[in-house]
């Protein structure tokens, strides 16, 4: 099983130096504890004198700190001349500790981990920065997850909250599509000590197209039928490429299934109660074909959050819309950013 490497820079990604942060052995919510954790991240500009720009930017499930790179950039809505953000890779990603990398709990010995456990992991690099309060916590798709979870966990930790495509507990067709994923790599031979690879080709056609994009899309790109085999094999073989790791998305996939905020510490139990402890004003960003993570799940947590700001992506892409993939849903997404943040304070 070979060691992570970061995936070759894409267009529009954002080359920054990686740094990392030493917490020794982790505890997780679970009981067990992940040793010699190390947090990988990026930042972007330079933070105020009290620290009141400072932006944490949460990766997707699968991604790396790239994940909001479209969005990040002079005269865009995270601008690095005038904010600092510090984009951060979760656990099990291939960057920060995973059990694709780590030396005493390698592959399937390492333990199970939670989103709230990626919170938490958070929480201690913006202690370690020295930030009290947040100008912002963004992310999509799980960085949209782990976006919300921050506001139910640490309510007066920052301003505002945007969160895309996302969920406050997981549904059932959202654990459904990553069981499916799941199948498609253990079915693999090798799977789980050897290399996967003939098991991303499966991965991909569930993922990057079933769940990850629409009928309508592929009939806006005008995509060949004959040709969507041959997409699907460049696309495995760029998974392939890239280093990604079989068992490190299957360990976030048992996160994703598990994550609901109503069973945060100090709740009632409840949705509804979890989700009225978010006090920051609150974006909430959604497809409504998203095939993923199905919008009815977004505008149930933007329900249940007084100061959400609840907007629909004009895009046929579903859960791809808050993504690279379109130039005109970038630009839509970074308006409304700009705005929510111009309006906010």
């Amino acid at each position: 099983m070979s060691s992570f490497r970061h995936p070759p820079l894409q267009p529009g990604w954002v080359d920054r130096p990686h740094q990392t942060l030493e917490l020794g052995d982790f505890p997780l919510e679970g009981g067990e504890t992940i040793g010699d954790f190390r947090l990988s991240y990026v930042t972007h500009g330079e933070p105020d004198a009290d620290r009141s720009n400072v932006v944490l930017a949460l990766s997707a499930i699968g991604s790396t700190h790239h994940r909001l790179d479209a969005w990040i950039g002079p005269g865009r809505a995270l601008d690095p001349e005038r904010l600092c953000i510090v984009a951060v890779d979760a656990i099990g990603n291939g960057l920060t500790t995973s059990p694709s990398t780590s030396g005493s709990q390698r592959g399937l010995a390492f333990p199970r981990f939670t989103i709230r456990d990626m919170v938490e992991s958070q929480r201690r690099l913006v202690d370690h920065l020295g930030v009290d309060r947040l100008f912002a916590v963004v992310g999509a798709s799980m960085g949209g997850m782990q976006a919300l979870q921050w506001g139910v966990s640490h309510p007066a930790r920052m301003a505002r909250i945007v969160a895309m495509v996302p969920m406050a507990r997981t549904t059932a067709w959202s654990v459904a599509v990553n069981t499916a994923s799941r199948a498609a790599l253990m079915a693999d031979p090798a799977w789980p000590e050897g290399e996967v690879t003939k098991g991303w080709d499966a991965w991909v056609a569930v993922m990057q197209m079933l769940a990850g994009r629409t009928p309508a899309a592929l009939e806006a790109d005008g995509t060949d039928p004959a040709a969507v085999p041959a997409m699907l094999a460049e696309r495995a073989q760029a998974m392939r490429d890239s280093g990604a790791q079989a068992v490190d998305w299957v360990y976030q996939t048992y996160a994703y299934d598990a994550h609901d905020v109503a069973t945060t510490p100090g709740c009632d139990g409840t949705l509804e109660g979890a989700l009225a402890r978010i006090t920051a004003p609150t974006l909430i960003l959604a497809a409504d074909n998203d095939l993923y993570n199905p919008i009815s799940a977004a505008r149930t947590a933007a329900d249940g959050i007084a100061p959400a700001r609840y907007v629909e992506i004009p895009s046929p892409e579903g859960h791809m819309a808050a993504s690279f993939r379109r130039p005109q849903d970038i630009a839509f997404i970074d308006r409304t950013m700009q705005e929510f943040f111009a309006s906010t304070r």
